[in-house]
């Protein structure tokens, strides 16, 4: 990619919907090119995270520092325009069900952001298309529709649209939870393959092994809260508290 990662930060990030607190003040850090593995249990807020950071989700306290980009709360929201137009272009998200464009090809899946937001010439957005297709090892799948794609494939497919946004990181957001286990494979690849280029990974996830293997630091979070962090090998193997000791006997049970 040729791309040195972006820093993220969290301050404090609270929210709320309704009377629930989704999120309760969490502090986290990633530095540049780190890879960080977000685990822990079903609702604990760790999508609803992901896309504060993104700005997709308006916030009610604390701050959020991509780069040299900080979104502050819902009540500013308004002013975080320009900041998550910026950010974005820093830092992609990836989902769990894909969003391509069923009517398109996996190509013009691809080219359609570097065109319309960066603006870049046809010829220059097919090569730079073609290139990442290959680099998720689906150059012989560019002209492919999704509904002729397995699953696996169309996550790959999704993985290379946001990396035609040149970004310096990238968010995923279970982003294997609906694949089978040999295709799960195929995507955790692709993922190890960024990290070796630098990329800064925040990724929510399930998949113990990925976060053993991949991930520099594992972080959980339960009832919005981090309550544990540290190397994979310290947080999976010696967790200190019982809450990620419940978690991982259940995930791995």
């Amino acid at each position: 990619m040729g791309k040195s990662g972006v820093d993220v930060t969290l301050n404090g990030l609270t929210k709320r919907f309704g009377g629930r607190t989704i999120l309760d003040g969490v502090n986290l850090r990633v530095a540049a090119g780190e890879t960080v593995a977000l685990i822990g249990p079903s609702g604990g807020g760790k999508s609803t995270l992901l896309r504060c950071i993104n700005g997709l989700t308006p916030f009610d306290a604390g701050e959020v520092h991509v780069g040299e980009h900080i979104l502050r709360p819902a009540k500013a929201h308004h002013a975080n325009t320009d900041a998550i137009r910026r950010l974005r272009q820093l830092l992609g998200m990836i989902f769990q069900d894909f969003q391509l464009f069923p009517h398109r090809t996996a190509l013009e899946n691809v080219i359609e952001a570097p065109i319309h937001v960066r603006g870049l010439p046809r010829t220059e957005a097919l090569a730079l298309g073609r290139r990442l297709l290959e680099r998720v090892g689906l150059a012989d799948r560019a002209d492919f529709y999704p509904q002729q794609l397995s699953g696996g494939q169309k996550q790959r497919v999704a993985i290379a649209r946001a990396l035609a946004m040149q970004p310096r990181g990238l968010l995923c957001d279970e982003i294997t939870s609906a694949l089978d286990p040999e295709l799960k494979g195929e995507v955790l690849d692709v993922l190890e393959g960024l990290k070796r280029d630098g990329l800064t990974l925040l990724v929510v996830t399930h998949e113990i092994g990925f976060a053993r293997r991949a991930a520099d630091r594992v972080v959980v979070l339960a009832e919005g809260r981090v309550i544990e962090e540290g190397p994979p090998a310290e947080v999976l193997d010696r967790p200190r508290t019982e809450r990620t000791r419940l978690f991982l006997s259940r995930v791995l049970g």
